[in-house]
């Protein structure tokens, strides 16, 4: 007797072949996540996809990983000129001037907030009251690139010097850690995040 097992349905850029795509989304996409180090990796890799597509970026994330001390703020924030300088030279980062220095100067906004608010956590959750945001989107066509909500991150987050921080950019943001629940309806991940 042969059995014959089915896909589970997913959001619509995490279905066909691409493994990638789907194990990120699968077990990671819209998850709730509260680690510093985890948030701040997030932000600056939502700033390099600026342009691109997400696709490129994940690709890339254990390079960026290596290239940025694993995203450790205060190692980030120390990093020289020269180091920065190097990575234009490294083809498993985005080689944009601005995006590589963005990484250090967000590292540098992002110490300040933890000194005021005790954790880059705390800050960023702030914007939905400390709970997930869940939505009910049916469709993809129903899924924004941005709101209200991060309008308002991205004009905050840009007032204490972080960079790469536009609103579909925060958005981004918002969706990837959990911050708002975007999974389509009809998609597993919806109910289990």
């Amino acid at each position: 007797m042969m059995t014959t097992t089915t896909e589970p349905s997913r959001c619509h850029w995490a279905t066909g072949s691409d493994a990638l795509m789907r194990d990120y989304h699968d077990t990671e996409w819209g998850v709730p996540l509260h680690d510093d180090r985890a948030l701040f990796e997030f932000l600056c890799l939502e700033g390099a996809q600026a342009g691109l597509s997400w696709r490129t970026v994940l690709a890339k994330r254990e390079n960026y990983r290596k290239a940025f001390h694993r995203f450790e703020i205060d190692r980030v924030a120390a990093m020289g000129d020269r180091e920065l300088e190097r990575l234009l030279l490294d083809p498993g980062v985005i080689r944009n001037r601005l995006k590589i220095s963005a990484v250090r100067d967000n590292a540098v906004a992002a110490q300040q907030v933890i000194g005021e608010f005790g954790s880059l956590d705390v800050y960023l959750w702030s914007f939905v009251g400390g709970r997930t945001l869940r939505n009910r989107w049916r469709d993809r066509a129903e899924v924004p690139a941005s709101t209200e909500l991060s309008d308002r991150m991205s004009k905050a987050l840009k007032k204490r010097g972080f960079r790469f921080v536009g609103s579909t950019i925060c958005y981004a943001l918002l969706q990837a850690t959990g911050m708002v629940n975007d999974h389509l309806t009809g998609c597993f991940r919806h109910r289990q995040v």
